[in-house]
């Protein structure tokens, strides 16, 4: 899926459309172990932008509240949502809390872009889903999986919601506009 590779440019991306954001928080669940990878790569992408960098964790449906109550706190601008399978399965509610405390938020999957949330950057999943099922059909008619190479995703989706970038007050530059994938009025 490319979740970790692809965190800076979901940092940039959104310090693109809300350029004043000195501080970013970034929210992760720190029971799912493949979030390592993208904790590691936050801090590197905040350095980069010259950004403060908070980091936020959640793993339970109640986590999330106290989570979206600390950006308050800490004077966060903005919001980085890992890719995850609980944050996932709690899409509409995340963007809903982000709508609640307004706060730009950028996630990896256009699904939250199209639930109202703001903005998203991340491999295409219908893409993902038909080379999933391209392998399986490969080892349905005998192959070995050993013996299949390697693939990675190849399409990337950029996808905006200019309902929700008004509604906290935001301007889309023309040159993200013009990037977007898929823009949503």
């Amino acid at each position: 899926m490319l979740a970790y590779e692809l965190v800076a440019k979901r940092f940039e991306l959104l310090k693109d459309l809300v350029p004043s954001a000195g501080v970013i928080a970034y929210l992760t669940n720190p029971t799912n172990p493949s979030q390592e990878l993208e904790l590691k790569a936050a801090p590197r992408a905040a350095r980069a932008l010259q950004i403060q960098l908070h980091v936020l964790q959640a793993s339970r449906e109640q986590e999330l509240d106290s989570a979206f109550a600390e950006l308050e706190k800490l004077r966060a601008h903005a919001l980085v949502v890992a890719s995850d399978p609980f944050f996932d399965s709690q899409r509409s509610r995340v963007v809903a809390l982000s709508a609640r405390h307004g706060i730009a938020t950028s996630y990896a999957w256009r699904e939250y872009v199209l639930d109202g949330g703001l903005i998203s950057y991340g491999a295409s999943l219908p893409e993902m889903y038909r080379q999933a099922g391209i392998y399986t059909g490969r080892i349905l008619r005998g192959k070995k999986p050993a013996d299949l190479p390697v693939a990675q995703p190849t399409g990337f989706h950029l996808a905006l919601n200019l309902k929700t970038a008004k509604a906290l007050g935001l301007t889309v530059p023309s040159s993200l506009l013009a990037r977007a994938d898929e823009v949503i009025e």
